[in-house]
């Protein structure tokens, strides 16, 4: 193992919200809930269930309120959603969560084209959540986008990201997630926007998020292992995208991260052949396969060892 990075982390599971949303398939609430309680029956501990925005927007997210109220889940695993604005905080409320997420964008364009806000009007819509959430004793999570490269303004300053991350803790954030949200950073990327936001931002605070667009999603993970990120977002499977993204492809997929991590020693709690399960699961409800590589690669063996073993007893009967 390399020295010096974490020895154990915090995967946060995000395919039951920023997964299923960008999915044209319609999966029914009991399904959902099957999902998530796989997830969390492979050992995921943190895991985002759904988003409380508007139908209008994410029509695959419209019963978020029914998922929250039929999920049992073991009493250590933490349930998370989204929450656009206060009508959304209201729900999350009604749903019994006690750790909601937030969300904004570094550039301008992208923040006109997924909120049509401007970053300082997002930052103030952010401040009235996270001030309401924080008197209530809830704790609070913000995905921050587009921080390496973004769609519509190309590579991202460093400077910017720091400005937005330090205003996110002024206002009491308690985590605060980097988003590759089009899949074209590069490890040396990471080190130099990890290295600028660590300069006034506890280390304890920062996630990385990561898409696999361009297939340097682990390498991305690698570089802030070595920098001493332990908390990172990925999707089972692979499910994902950004539909305000441009060519995004889908998150770094759960199990590709759980089998390097426990590879290098890095302790995780995840159970990757429950893990294989579960992604054996959403393929099932979603009509596809995922494109997860340790997913493919686990299934396909699969299907060799019960091909081999039908034929065996087909030889048997004979």
């Amino acid at each position: 193992m390399l020295e010096g990075i974490p020895k154990q982390v915090k995967i946060v599971e995000v395919g039951p919200r920023d997964g299923l949303q960008n999915e044209s398939r319609h999966v029914p609430t009991a399904d959902k809930v099957r999902l998530i309680e796989a997830l969390a029956a492979a050992g995921l501990k943190n895991i985002e269930v759904t988003s409380f925005v508007s139908p209008k927007w994410i029509p695959q997210l419209a019963d978020g309120l029914e998922v929250c109220r039929s999920l049992q889940l073991p009493v250590d695993v933490i349930k998370t959603a989204l929450v656009p604005n206060m009508k959304g905080y209201e729900t999350a409320c009604q749903a019994g969560l006690s750790h909601i997420a937030l969300f904004m964008s570094t550039t301008e364009s992208h923040s006109k084209k997924n909120i049509n806000k401007s970053v300082d009007e997002a930052l103030a819509t952010l401040g009235e959540l996270s001030k309401q959430a924080k008197s209530d004793g809830k704790w609070v999570r913000c995905y921050l986008s587009v921080v390496f490269e973004c769609p519509y303004e190309g590579t991202v300053s460093p400077d910017q990201v720091a400005r937005i991350t330090d205003k996110l803790v002024e206002l009491g954030v308690d985590e605060i997630s980097l988003g590759d949200t089009i899949g074209a950073a590069t490890p040396r990327q990471v080190e130099n926007v990890v290295k600028l936001v660590l300069r006034s931002t506890e280390i304890s605070k920062l996630a990385l998020h990561f898409h696999d667009t361009r297939g340097t999603a682990l390498a991305n993970v690698l570089a802030g292992l070595e920098l001493g990120i332990s908390i990172f977002d990925s999707s089972l499977g692979g499910m994902g995208g950004c539909p305000y993204a441009p060519g995004a492809a889908g998150n770094l997929a759960t199990e590709d991260l759980v089998y390097m991590l426990e590879g290098m020693g890095v302790k995780t709690g995840v159970d990757l052949e429950k893990l294989v399960d579960a992604g054996c699961l959403a393929e099932e409800l979603l009509e596809k396969k995922l494109p997860g590589r340790y997913l493919r690669a686990c299934l396909s063996t699969r299907e060799k060892e019960n091909c081999s073993k039908a034929g065996t007893a087909s030889a048997v009967k004979q």
